[in-house]
């Protein structure tokens, strides 16, 4: 049976960071297609939003919380506070305050609104959920995952699923969960990621408008390719038929750029072609991984079928990638198989040790992992009859 990609098929090689070229009808740039330098700058500031008073600290509180910290206040200062929450001389911004959820800056007695809603983890318990009437879309993300610590929401860090959650309930006027294809740790970058979630109103109509208002909200590392709707019962993650992940490596001295760094394994030395190739030839096929992958993982089963893996040159002479496809990739399955390879490259262990990997049911005789930067999540294959388009 066919399938399809998403995004299309990769017909590029990734050199330092190389990616498709955009669509024309976008008026974003890929947080991946960007300069050295100006990818170097974005990296360097995270969005945040905008505050009508200066040196502030950021609050969100429930209701009731609100209440309490009023009464301090007024308690505090012998003076009363006013009823909405602002204090004298300071301006509520123009944006409609969310219902059940009160968003106030405190400095003193200085109170401020937000001029737009910055979504908090604590907001969930009193956030409305999407409408069980939404309409599943799949959106195509491409992030630079320098300054994430990784997809997943967490209680610390930033990260994609959390920017991307803030910025759907600001477009659907209450909490909306987007699911990632793959949860990619810290450090590693997306060329195509998979995000499903559910569009409501007018939204899951357009979805060319609905993309580009995600790109106009979204912070500059995170960009969406395209939208598609998608049939009802679509998940992003349980409906992939098979993922594509390349690593790049650079084998130069200028490997060790800070503008290279951060997208490559700045290896810095050659490798055997030739011992890689006939490292990623004994991976095709079904495979009980649990000797190369993270420990600690309780799965019903530790195999995966791996229909390509292949080493090739860089395009532009720096290093080499490999890219490979499977049905499904345990914890840092990719990083332990570089890793092991090339050790085997490197000559520091024969390639008759990949065998024995393969059929441990411990990493204890594993290589260490290659670095998360050098690992892109480059596309995600789901069957062409769950595409509504299709």
């Amino acid at each position: 049976m066919s399938t399809r990609w998403s995004p299309a098929a990769w017909t590029g090689t990734i050199a330092s960071r190389s990616a498709r070229a955009a669509p024309a009808t976008s008026s974003a740039v890929s947080p991946l297609m960007r300069s050295p330098m100006s990818s170097a700058a974005i990296c360097a500031g995270v969005a945040s939003p905008r505050i009508t008073t200066a040196k502030t600290a950021v609050v969100w509180l429930s209701v009731r919380a609100r209440r309490l910290a009023r009464a301090a206040m007024a308690s505090s200062s012998g003076e009363a506070v006013e009823r909405d929450g602002a204090a004298s001389g300071i301006g509520i911004s123009g944006s409609p305050k969310l219902p059940r959820k009160i968003a106030f800056c405190q400095m003193g007695q200085r109170v401020a609104w937000l001029d737009w809603p910055f979504v908090s983890s604590y907001l969930w318990s009193v956030a409305p959920v999407a409408p069980a009437t939404s309409r599943p879309c799949l959106a195509v993300v491409q992030y630079d995952g320098a300054q994430f610590v990784g997809w997943q929401r967490q209680r610390d860090g930033r990260t994609v699923q959390a920017e991307f959650e803030a910025v759907l309930e600001r477009l659907m006027g209450r909490r909306t969960t987007a699911m990632g294809a793959g949860r990619t740790d810290t450090g590693v970058h997306a060329l195509g990621q998979g995000v499903g979630f559910g569009a409501s109103g007018r939204w899951g109509e357009d979805p060319d408008g609905l993309r580009r208002a995600l790109n106009a909200l979204l912070p500059r590392d995170v960009w969406v390719e395209r939208v598609h709707p998608m049939q009802p019962g679509f998940n992003a993650r349980q409906s992939a038929l098979a993922r594509r992940y390349r690593y790049v490596i650079g084998s130069d001295d200028a490997a060790h750029s800070p503008f290279r760094r951060p997208y490559e394994w700045a290896l810095g030395r050659g490798l055997d072609q030739a011992a890689l190739a006939d490292a990623a030839a004994a991976l095709v096929g079904e495979h009980d991984f649990r000797g190369l992958a993270s420990a600690g993982q309780v799965k019903p089963h530790y195999r995966s079928r791996v229909a390509l893996a292949e080493w090739a040159p860089r395009t532009d002479g720096a290093g080499v990638t490999f890219t490979i496809e499977a049905d499904r990739f345990l914890h840092r399955m990719v990083r332990f198989l570089v890793g092991a390879m090339v050790d085997v490259a490197l000559g520091r262990r024969p390639l008759s040790d990949l065998p024995r990997l393969l059929s441990a049911t411990d990493n204890r005789a594993a290589s260490p992992p290659a670095p998360p930067q050098g690992l892109y999540l480059v596309a995600v294959r789901y069957p062409p009859d769950l595409y509504a388009e299709a």
